[in-house]
C-alpha cells in the first residue's frame, strides 16, 4: 500500500464530497431544466466519488491490520454519507410547481458556485492524472524489478555452472597430472630394463667368447701340442 496515493485519493473523494452536499440546497431552489441537469451532474459526481472510494480501497490491501481496520471504518462513513445525500436528491419534488424560481441575487450564488465546481472538477482531473502517472511509474518499477531479479538469477545460475565447469577441469588436470608421472614412471623403468637387457647381453658375450678361447686353448694343446 502506498500511503501518498491513499492520501490523493482521499482529497479527490473530498473534493467531489464537498461539491455533492451543496447539491441537495440547490435543487431546492431551481426547477424544470436546470433542475435536472443539476440531477444529471449530481449522478455523475456520485459515481466518480464510488469509484475514488472503490480504489481507496485496492490501496488498503497489504496494510498493516490496525491501519486497515481504521481505514475502513472511515469508508464505511464515506459511504454513508454519500447515501444520505442520494436519497436526499431523489426525496426532491422533481415536479413541483410549487417551486419558485430562484431571485436574482441567488444567480449570482450559483455562478461563484459553478465556479468553485470548476476549479475542484480541474483539481480533480489533475490529481487523477497524477495518480495514474504515480501507477503507470509503480508498475514500470515493478517491472524493472522483476526483470532485475531474473537477470540476478540467470547470473547466479551461469555462476554455478562454470563452478561446475571449474571442478570437471581441476578433476581432469588432476587426472592429466596422475597420467604424466605414471608416464614418467613408466618410462624410468623402461630405461632401466633396458640398461638391465644391455648389461646382460654383454655379459653373455663375454662369457661365451672366453668359453670360445679356453675351447681353442684345449683343443689346440690337445692336437696340436705335441
Amino acid at each position: 500500500m502506498s500511503s501518498e496515493e491513499f492520501e490523493k485519493l482521499q482529497e479527490i473523494y473530498k473534493s467531489l464530497y464537498d461539491e455533492l452536499k451543496l447539491m441537495p440546497d440547490r435543487l431546492l431552489k431551481c426547477q424544470g431544466e436546470e433542475k435536472k441537469r443539476l440531477v444529471r451532474t449530481f449522478d455523475e459526481r456520485h459515481g466518480e466519488a464510488v469509484e475514488v472510494l472503490q480504489a481507496m480501497e485496492q490501496e488498503l490491501i497489504g496494510a498493516p491490520s490496525s491501519y486497515r481496520n481504521t481505514i475502513s471504518t472511515k469508508l464505511r462513513l464515506y459511504r454513508r454519507d454519500l447515501g444520505k445525500l442520494q436519497r436526499e436528491v431523489k426525496s426532491s419534488d422533481l415536479s413541483s410547481s410549487s417551486s419558485t424560481r430562484p431571485a436574482e441575487g441567488a444567480y449570482g450564488v450559483y455562478s461563484s458556485q459553478n465556479e468553485h465546481s470548476t476549479q475542484l472538477q480541474s483539481q480533480r482531473t489533475l490529481l487523477l492524472q497524477g495518480h495514474e502517472h504515480l501507477n503507470n511509474a509503480s508498475q514500470s518499477i515493478e517491472r524493472s524489478q522483476r526483470i532485475a531479479a531474473e537477470t540476478d538469477q540467470i547470473g547466479v545460475d551461469i555462476i554455478e555452472e562454470l563452478g561446475d565447469q571449474r571442478e570437471q577441469l581441476d578433476r581432469t588436470r588432476d587426472r592429466l597430472v596422475n597420467t604424466g608421472e605414471n608416464l614418467s614412471r613408466s618410462r624410468k623403468i623402461l630405461r632401466a630394463m633396458s640398461r638391465r637387457l644391455m648389461t646382460n647381453k654383454l655379459m653373455l658375450s663375454v662369457i661365451t667368447l672366453m668359453e670360445l678361447a679356453i675351447l681353442g686353448a684345449v683343443v689346440y694343446l690337445k692336437f696340436f701340442r705335441k
